[in-house]
């Protein structure tokens, strides 16, 4: 059986990097399942380089369909383009796509139309806000999708309640998880936790990047202003976009606790997350990543996709109104924050889980 492996955007190489190592394992003990890994270079990324493949201990791509830049129209139809003639150049058993990026949609779309089976990886997650062009991915892809790979009983609910039959559901976790456990021992210290003089649990990460939060200027101004002036005298460590950081400059938004730095990889900035006070963001996945590590979670954000994070874990969704900010980071001062529980299969061994299943389908 060969696998054909979608990667788009940076985060999916974290949650593909455990199916490739757990299909690496399972063919050295005889079974007979290979994978081809296609990055469509949906996102350019100059930290991808060797070194990101060799953090992650997974090859570098078989190709790169080179299909980045454009609307979003544009770019769903380079993809589809070029991974056609990849699929005609390389035939394939399956295709498996993850999470909810254009590469996702666009990859299964032209797997279902060159007649080869589609497996999604995270199917069936909501958030149910059509504005967002993540759900619209999901929503599509999720309707065309063979095999549903899934990381909560939510997202086995919302399948069903659209039709999909059970012997299609194979609930197994989250891969994302998979690679932050077994990459945590190895977390590295930035050089600025010394640069800055951080300490454990006396400063705050922030991430944000999605257009309600960053687009509305005036909007971002008095976000940024509520964290500022409710941090309680600590740190604000935000690693921030370029395009982010000239806006807050343009707004005049600048504070000498607040520390905007270049992204940082994966290894840097979880060292970073694992000893922050708590985290703001507006991110899905920080989330995820935050309930497994026991830290305070702030949600700028109406809604999420990832609800086990609030009910299990320790994420609140503020919403997008700074108001919130103020009594959210009261809480936190108190010692009232909710420390959170173990999320069911979200417990490292969930690539070897799809594995297992994969075989199977190939009887």
């Amino acid at each position: 059986m060969l696998v054909t492996i979608i990667a788009g955007a940076r985060p999916n190489f974290m949650k593909i990097a455990p199916i490739i190592h757990a299909i690496q394992k399972s063919k050295e003990s005889g079974n007979n399942i290979d994978f081809r890994l296609i990055h469509t270079g949906q996102h350019y990324d100059k930290k991808m380089s060797g070194d990101f493949f060799e953090q992650l201990e997974i090859p570098e791509p078989h190709a790169n369909l080179e299909a980045g830049g454009g609307s979003q129209a544009e770019q769903t139809a380079a993809i589809m383009i070029r991974f056609e003639k990849e699929l005609q150049e390389n035939p394939t058993d399956l295709v498996l796509v993850v999470g909810d990026v254009t590469s996702t949609m666009a990859c299964a779309i032209t797997a279902q139309k060159q007649h080869v089976k589609v497996a999604h990886i995270e199917a069936g997650i909501r958030s149910g806000d059509w504005t967002m062009p993540e759900e619209i991915n999901r929503l599509v892809t999720d309707s065309i999708t063979n095999y549903f790979f899934t990381t909560s009983d939510i997202a086995n609910k919302n399948l069903k309640d659209s039709g999909v039959e059970d012997e299609r559901i194979f609930f197994v976790g989250n891969t994302m998880i998979d690679t932050l456990l077994k990459q945590r021992p190895r977390f590295q210290k930035p050089a600025i936790w010394d640069e800055l003089g951080l300490k454990e649990k006396e400063y705050f990460v922030m991430t944000l990047h999605r257009p309600a939060n960053v687009d509305e200027e005036e909007k971002l101004k008095e976000l940024m202003d509520e964290i500022i002036d409710n941090s309680n005298g600590l740190p604000l460590v935000f690693p921030v976009h370029p395009r982010t950081a000239k806006i807050l400059s343009n707004l005049g938004v600048s504070h000498p606790r607040l520390h905007m730095v270049e992204p940082l990889g994966y290894l840097e900035f979880n060292y970073l997350v694992e000893r922050a006070k708590a985290v703001v963001t507006d991110s899905g996945g920080i989330t995820e990543e935050t309930t497994v590590m026991g830290v305070p979670c702030m949600t700028l954000r109406d809604n999420t996709e990832r609800p086990e994070t609030m009910t299990l874990g320790t994420n609140k969704l503020l919403g997008t109104n700074p108001k919130a900010i103020k009594p959210a980071m009261e809480k936190l001062f108190a010692d009232d924050w909710k420390t959170g529980s173990e999320i069911p299969l979200w417990d490292g061994k969930t690539a070897e889980r799809i594995v297992e299943e994969l075989l199977k389908l190939q009887n």
